[in-house]
C-alpha cells in the first residue's frame, strides 16, 4: 500500500498506522517544517519527503492507495482570524486537487470544528459528511474535531476514561514553573483561565502556540506550584509516545504537538482499512 500524507508535521499518522496495525509499502509526506521534517525522519527514517504541497506533483507518485491529512485550521479555527477560505486555511484546496489527481481508493481529511458555511463547503468538495469526535475519549484532553473519510465502519471511540491525573509527572524540572510575573501576566490576558488541579477530569485543547506566555491558558497547579504541561505530557496528551518529539527543542515540541493529532483517534479510524 502507497500512503500520501499531507500538512501531517511530525508524522502522527504514520504513529497511528503503525498503532492500528496497517501494514504499508511506501510513505510519503508533504511538509515544509524543518523541525516537524527532522522529528519524523528521526522516529521513521524510511519517510519519502515531497516538499510542499503547492509544489507537489502527482504525476511523479506512484497509485496511491491512502491519502490523508489536517489542512491547516488557523483561518478556520475559532482562536484564529476568521479569514476562513481566504486565509491559510485555503490550502484546503490543495488537498482538493490532490485528491482529484491521485485517486485514492481511502481518503481522509481531519479539521476543527468551524462555522457551518465552510463545514458545508468542505462536505460537498469531498461528496461526504464529517463525523465529529472528541479526543476526551481516548485522551485526557477535549480536543473536538471533525474528520471527512470513505474509510468503512467509522464511529465513536470507546471511551477510555483517561483523566488528568493519569497523564502528569510527579517530579519535574524548575523550568517548568511559573514565575508571579508570568502569572501576573496569564491573569491580565484574554486567556485567563483557572489553573487545572490533578482532580481536574480534563484539560482544554492543546494548540501550537502553548509555548508562549500566556499561551492558550491551559496550565496545571500542583504541590510545588503553578506550572505549564511538559512536552512529555503534552505527548501523552495526544497519544504521542513518550519522546518522540525529543530531539528538538521544547518550543518546537509544543509547536507540533499543539498542531498535531491525537493519535489513538486516528488510530482508531485507520483500524476501519483492516
Amino acid at each position: 500500500m502507497n500512503v500520501l500524507s499531507l500538512f501531517d508535521g511530525m508524522s502522527c499518522g504514520q504513529i497511528a498506522l503503525n498503532r492500528a496495525g496497517i501494514k504499508y509499502d511506501n510513505y510519503f509526506a508533504s511538509e515544509i517544517d524543518k523541525f516537524a521534517i527532522q522529528v519524523t525522519q528521526y522516529n521513521y527514517p524510511n519517510t519519502i519527503q515531497l516538499g510542499s504541497i503547492t509544489e507537489l506533483k502527482s504525476e511523479s507518485l506512484p497509485k496511491i492507495d491512502l491519502l490523508f491529512g489536517g489542512s491547516p485550521c488557523q483561518s478556520f479555527s475559532n482562536a484564529g482570524n476568521g479569514k476562513g477560505f481566504d486565509g491559510k486555511s485555503g490550502l484546503f484546496w490543495e488537498y482538493i486537487r490532490l485528491l482529484k489527481e491521485t485517486n485514492p481508493t481511502y481518503f481522509l481529511l481531519e479539521n476543527v470544528v468551524m462555522k457551518k458555511e465552510w463545514e458545508d463547503i468542505i462536505t460537498n468538495e469531498l461528496g461526504i459528511k464529517p463525523i465529529k469526535i472528541n479526543s476526551r475519549l481516548v485522551s485526557a484532553q477535549n480536543r473536538p474535531r471533525l474528520y471527512w473519510t470513505n474509510i468503512p465502519n467509522v464511529n465513536q471511540p470507546k471511551d477510555k476514561n483517561i483523566l488528568l491525573k493519569d497523564i502528569v509527572d510527579t517530579s519535574i524540572g524548575s523550568k517548568y514553573y511559573l514565575s508571579e510575573k508570568a502569572i501576573a501576566k496569564i491573569n491580565r490576558s484574554s486567556f485567563k483561565r483557572e489553573f487545572a488541579t490533578i482532580n481536574t477530569e480534563k484539560t482544554r485543547t492543546l494548540i501550537a502556540g502553548y509555548y508562549k506566555i500566556p499561551g492558550d491558558g491551559i496550565y496545571f497547579e500542583d504541590s510545588v506550584g503553578k506550572r505549564r504541561y511538559t512536552p512529555n505530557e503534552c505527548e501523552r496528551l495526544q497519544n504521542v509516545p513518550l519522546d518522540y518529539t525529543s530531539i528538538v527543542s521544547d518550543t518546537q515540541r509544543y509547536k507540533m504537538l499543539g498542531n498535531g493529532w491525537t493519535v489513538d483517534v486516528i488510530a482508531h479510524i485507520f483500524k476501519g482499512l483492516l
